[in-house]
């Protein structure tokens, strides 16, 4: 690949905390503005799950001077848009450049103060509840993280997607729950703004301390110690239900974001199932090594600010206990000969310098977009890093870093689950 493109981002943190990103752009005449608030599942109760989201649509929903976030951007040119995590919570809005006064208004008013109306919480509960339906109880293997996180974290509050244990949390929500949550989470000194596009750093500057300035500083809530504990890890998990075909999982704690291990996880599921020349697809699924067994092979990583968790995965073309077990043992041996050197099945520099290339490649394909470029900054500026070290730190792997993951996590706890397609056994 060519020399690495630099991103040279300028910062500046207000007095009452808030953290500021800018990065300019001149190809383009618009401009992202995108807050990142240090929240999420992770902090809510176990028997009030799923708040973090609901919270999430309610910025939408009217704020002390505006009503309509979104009929005021709209009119301004722009769009916003916004997603939840177990870990941080993430808003961003894009518009013309020369209106980017508004989006800063907009932010700013809801971080001051939503207007907690008992109709808007009524309307966001109505709108949750129903995408807790679609997207888990009438969609095939819709639970199936729920299913998995609560085999591998136990007690940990990585316990249960963002989405919530169940419907009836949401319920329960009153707006004494949603008042509260706002001043123990939303506040300037839990916030990082990021700005990208066509705007200067000094305009920046004077618009984030005109519009954000004056709102104070809050009592953040604690974040109680939340220790990871490998006992509680459950082996197996069987389910049956009326899917179309049989889906075995096997799920591997690993590293938390930024520990040693974290990026050579991720690395390990690009040299198992990244593109038609990754280890699953060749061996499992085109090469048909598995007598027609594999539909589909994938591995993936939840990463996460705590002990995330990677995952083999695959779809099964023939049914019972017997294609279950020999899924799960290639599954299982793929991962194992990444112990190996490279005599003997392990990874080569070939591959290696393969998955490089892709995720440099996809590295730079999203921060030249100035939308996908604010986000990334605002979540660099959250770990403390720099976004131009990415590529360098993923390429500084080795084969030899790999063979000591691989052998971590199959040293570690596991689970396995298998998501049965009804009557099959």
């Amino acid at each position: 690949m060519s020399e690495e493109r630099t991103i040279n981002p300028r910062r500046i943190t207000l007095e009452n905390g808030l953290r500021i990103v800018h990065n300019y752009d001149p190809s383009t005449a618009m401009v992202a503005v995108d807050v990142l608030y240090d929240t999420g599942a992770r902090d809510e109760s176990p028997e009030l799950t799923g708040i973090a989201h609901l919270f999430e649509h309610l910025m939408f929903a009217g704020s002390e001077n505006v009503e309509d976030f979104d009929g005021v951007l709209q009119d301004a040119g722009g769009s916003s848009n916004a997603w939840t995590s177990n870990d941080f919570t993430n808003f961003y809005d894009i518009l013309p450049a020369q209106n980017i006064e508004t989006a800063f208004y907009l932010e700013s008013d809801r971080m001051k103060a939503l207007s907690f109306r008992e109709d808007a919480l009524e309307v966001q509960r109505g709108v949750v509840i129903e995408e807790f339906k679609e997207r888990v109880l009438n969609a095939p293997y819709g639970d199936i993280y729920h299913l998995l996180r609560a085999a591998v974290y136990g007690t940990h509050p990585y316990s249960w997607p963002t989405i919530g244990i169940k419907p009836e949390h949401i319920e329960r929500v009153h707006l004494e729950d949603i008042r509260s949550w706002f001043y123990s989470h939303y506040a300037p000194d839990n916030a990082i703004l990021s700005v990208c596009g066509n705007v200067s750093f000094e305009r920046t500057c004077a618009l984030a301390r005109k519009w954000f300035g004056d709102i104070a500083r809050r009592n953040i809530a604690p974040r109680a110690p939340q220790a990871f504990d490998t006992d509680k890890v459950i082996p197996y998990t069987e389910v049956d239900a009326a899917v179309p075909q049989t889906v075995v999982v096997i799920a591997f704690p690993m590293a938390a974001y930024g520990k040693r291990g974290y990026a050579e996880a991720d690395t390990i599921t690009d040299l198992l199932a990244s593109g038609k020349a990754s280890r699953f697809y060749r061996r499992l699924v085109a090469e048909q090594a598995a007598d027609g067994l594999f539909a589909q092979a994938d591995a993936s990583i939840v990463g996460s600010e705590d002990t995330g968790m990677l995952m083999l995965m695959a779809f099964l073309n023939r049914k019972g206990q017997d294609a279950e077990d020999e899924a799960s043992r290639l599954l299982r041996k793929e991962l194992e000969l990444l112990k190996n050197s490279e005599a003997e099945g392990g990874c080569t520099r070939r591959e290696l310098e393969r998955v490089f290339n892709r995720f440099e490649t996809d590295f730079r394909l999203k921060t030249q977009s100035y939308r996908s470029l604010a986000t990334e900054l605002a979540i660099d500026e959250f770990h403390g890093e720099d976004i131009n070290n990415r590529v360098s730190i993923r390429r500084s792997i080795s084969p030899a870093d790999i063979r000591q993951t691989a052998s971590e996590l199959l040293d570690g706890p596991s689970t396995t689950l298998v998501y049965r397609s009804a009557g099959s056994k």
